[in-house]
């Protein structure tokens, strides 16, 4: 929960500097601004997806283990081959 505050207030911050950089006629500024935005959207949502993994792995966790096992074994097949 606190990262997802902590996230917003990245966002808004990414935001007002973007518009300083505006203001300011500073690219520079202005690029930081809109990449401090995007990055905390993306953390954002990388939050949400983890809450929701592990919602539904608390509510089907014999589902989510055959899941696991099925990915795990995907994986051992395509890294084993030489």
């Amino acid at each position: 929960m606190f990262e997802q505050a902590k996230d917003k207030v990245d966002e808004a911050i990414g935001a007002g500097q973007e518009q300083f950089g505006k203001a300011t006629r500073s690219p520079e500024h202005e690029v930081k601004g809109k990449v401090r935005q995007q990055l905390a959207r993306g953390s954002y949502a990388v939050d949400d997806f983890v809450d929701t993994v592990k919602q539904q792995t608390k509510s089907a966790p014999l589902a989510s283990l055959a899941v696991a096992a099925g990915i795990g074994f995907v994986l051992a097949k395509v890294i084993g081959r030489k």
